[in-house]
């Protein structure tokens, strides 16, 4: 029944159209002819008929309902979205959607498209966006033409989040739509949110790891000032332990002073010729001692020939390192530490620090680079590690334009490869 319904209001939509009632004027008169009606009776009728098409035509675009315009406008979105307006949003790196007075969509950019995806016209803002925010700030614009924004999240496909601003758009009288349009715009301030996020757990946690040897270093001395003011003996236990924490703060604010000094200098990029070769096999030689106190032989698989990249030789120093030291305490179980320098035709200068120890959980993988991040606390802090060492090797690399790529399965040891 709906679509003999159906039929029959599209059927008195198109008989409503003046050429179409002309059309059926001109059967008319051919109908009458062939019926032998007065030919005279016949073509006054059809003048007359005539007319009235006439007047109908000339009348439809003045007489036409706001229900009908509207319905005509939903049908052609292009037309109240001016060339101008999409040609403007068009040229903007930032997600723009044009909106009419109803809230349905006429438009986006190819940022929004990258963005959201794409979103058909003359849907409404709400088939897309379902936060109560936007869309209340999206109707009080409407019906105020007041400009307003908030902030806005998304969590899939990853989490972004966004300053959400809508606002009338404002063109030339020549070229303003009537109704009138709304732009409405995404800034993107998901780094800036990381950014802060970092630095707050930065602050926290260097806090945290400088007050823990402070503790240590008070409760010492005032036990040493008090109970222990005459114990020979714990005057000599307690100023080895708190040497030791002296040692493990001076080390923290040495690595915080590093990386203050790479940050600054991130920028900008090392013009030094540095040969591996070499370098490498004093990096051996100043940790030989370390590692042989753990019971772990440093191996290097070195070419023959020169290995060299542009870079800062203190700084490469400073990343094999911490790569080797780590290997040596995180890996003696292995009891030996690999050291591979690549150099093969056509492919990156690499080099490869393999322990055989008891390797590293895939889930930690992708934050070992992070500040203060560490696989076990515990370990770390009996190894005298700060959590900062990752962390400056990466601000180098980064600044050399090189890479560092870390594989790892829970017991077959980690490789750790600096690419250049």
């Amino acid at each position: 029944m709906n679509d003999h319904s159906s039929i029959w209001r599209i059927l008195a939509d198109r008989l409503r159209s003046p050429w179409a009632f002309l059309l059926m004027a001109c059967a008319a008169l051919v109908a009458a002819v062939l019926s032998e009606i007065d030919p005279l009776v016949a073509s006054v009728l059809w003048a007359l008929t005539l007319i009235v098409a006439l007047v109908r035509a000339g009348g439809r675009s003045h007489n036409e309902t706001v229900p009908e315009r509207l319905e005509r406008t939903a049908e052609q979105p292009a037309r109240d979205a001016t060339p101008l307006a999409r040609s403007l949003i068009a040229a903007l790196d930032q997600p723009i959607l044009i909106l009419r007075a109803d809230g349905n969509i006429a438009a986006q950019n190819p940022a929004a498209e990258k963005a959201f995806g794409m979103i058909a016209a003359n849907l409404h803002i709400s088939t897309r966006f379902r936060s109560p925010g936007i869309l209340d700030m999206v109707r009080e614009t409407i019906a105020t033409g007041e400009p307003n924004q908030i902030e806005h999240s998304e969590r899939l496909p990853s989490e972004r989040v966004y300053v959400v601003r809508v606002a009338q758009a404002e063109l030339p009288a020549d070229e303003a739509p009537q109704p009138p349009l709304y732009l409405l715009s995404f800034r993107d301030i998901s780094e800036l949110r990381r950014l802060e996020r970092m630095r707050s757990d930065f602050v926290a946690n260097a806090s945290h790891e400088l007050r823990t040897p402070l503790a240590s270093l008070r409760g010492f001395l005032e036990t040493l000032m008090g109970p222990a003011k005459n114990d020979a003996k714990a005057h000599e236990r307690f100023f080895g332990i708190m040497l030791e924490q002296a040692n493990r703060m001076s080390r923290l604010v040495d690595d915080l002073l590093s990386l203050s000094r790479l940050e600054l200098k991130a920028h900008i990029a090392p013009d030094e010729t540095v040969d591996l070769v070499p370098m490498l096999g004093h990096v051996r030689d100043s940790l030989a001692p370390l590692a042989s106190d753990l019971g772990v032989e440093i191996r290097l698989y070195m070419l023959q020939s020169k290995v060299e990249v542009t870079g800062d030789r203190d700084e490469l120093v400073q990343v094999f390192e911490n790569l080797i030291e780590n290997a040596c305490k995180y890996g003696q179980d292995g009891e030996t530490v690999d050291v591979y320098v690549r150099n093969e035709d056509g492919q990156p200068v690499e080099v490869s620090i393999v322990d055989h120890g008891p390797g590293i959980p895939a889930e930690h993988l992708p934050r070992l680079t992070e500040r203060f991040y560490r696989v076990s606390v515990t370990d770390s802090r009996s190894k005298k590690g700060t959590g900062l060492g990752l962390a400056i090797v990466k601000h180098i690399l980064t600044r050399h334009r090189a890479r560092l790529v870390v594989k790892s399965e829970e017991g077959k040891g980690a490789e750790f490869t600096v690419r250049f």
